[in-house]
């Protein structure tokens, strides 16, 4: 009986041990929180990305396999700001998992932590897919990213206090090396400062309020409706009078528009990463934003 009984509890020790030891499974809505769950959590947490760096983050398809994984979630990590209106609502509602429910610890929206940039003074759907609460592509200024960091790694300590040092630690290692990257890239990028784009689409706020970038069109006459031949023929002519520097895209986006206007303007069309894979050099946070100076530098040449 005593053999039984210590049998028993040896067992109960290992699963105590192993439950202990389990990964937190988290569903990154985009590329970017995906990766800096996986800076601050490490082997501590396993992730599921939902989208990837060649799809438009605000048109996806609710697939079983997305509903699949965020029912088995412990933490949903989003933009917010109605970036995912379109698919993350459906996703929750018929995922059944109480525990990552908008107002739950397992649901964070990263766009609660900064500042939101184009906040409009008035809704109306005749100005196309403008969002209520601000641009939500909060992810091409790195000092956001620092902001959101602090915050999610508070919400992944708080979810799982078991490994609350490992976050802790994992954060304070990630600030310090982010801070340095920024004071580079920023010393990397002073030729941009006052350089004149025209944007593919009102993606890019908070990348030109960074870097000082002065936005003089964009290729969509209206932010989601798709570039027309009538209107880049406005914005041909308009560059006459005000002359841009470049043409700057996604990776996700299609490339048509930028190259006509290029052509005719004779000025190059840029390609950047926006999140993270958006490129074959964009492996993760800071190669992604590596990758955005030199290719915007190379617009300057």
């Amino acid at each position: 009986m005593n053999r039984i009984f210590q049998s028993v509890f040896a067992m109960l020790i290992a699963l105590a041990a192993q439950s202990s030891q389990a990964a937190l499974r988290v569903v990154a809505c985009e590329p970017e929180w995906g990766a800096l769950v996986q800076e601050l959590a490490g082997d501590k947490a396993s992730v599921y990305t939902a989208t990837n760096a060649l799809q438009d983050p605000h048109h996806v398809q609710a697939r079983p396999s997305l509903i699949a994984s965020v029912r088995n979630a412990d933490l949903v990590a989003c933009t917010g700001a109605e970036l995912e209106i379109g698919w993350l609502p459906i996703l929750l509602r018929q995922s059944g998992n109480p525990a990552i429910q908008p107002g739950k610890p397992g649901y964070f929206e990263a766009a609660e932590f900064v500042r939101k940039l184009e906040v409009p003074g008035k809704l109306d759907r005749a100005d196309g897919d403008v969002h209520p609460g601000g641009n939500p592509h909060i992810q091409t200024d790195p000092r956001n990213i620092s902001l959101v960091a602090a915050a999610l790694s508070a919400r992944l300590a708080s979810i799982d206090p078991a490994n609350a040092g490992t976050y802790r630690a994992r954060y304070d290692d990630f600030k310090a090396r982010w801070q340095a990257a920024i004071l580079r890239w920023e010393k990397q990028a002073a030729p941009l400062r006052g350089v004149s784009i025209v944007a593919h689409h009102k993606a890019y706020a908070y990348l030109e309020n960074w870097l000082g970038l002065v936005e003089v069109g964009t290729l969509e006459p209206k932010p989601g409706v798709e570039p027309s031949s009538a209107h880049l023929s406005e914005l041909l002519a308009s560059l006459q009078r005000q002359p841009a520097k470049m043409i700057v895209r996604s990776a996700y986006e299609e490339e048509r528009a930028s190259q006509w206007l290029s052509e005719r303007a004779k000025i190059p069309a840029v390609v950047i990463p926006f999140t993270v894979g958006g490129s074959a050099q964009a492996k993760d946070l800071f190669s992604t934003f590596d990758d955005t100076v030199v290719q915007l530098l190379r617009g300057l040449k």
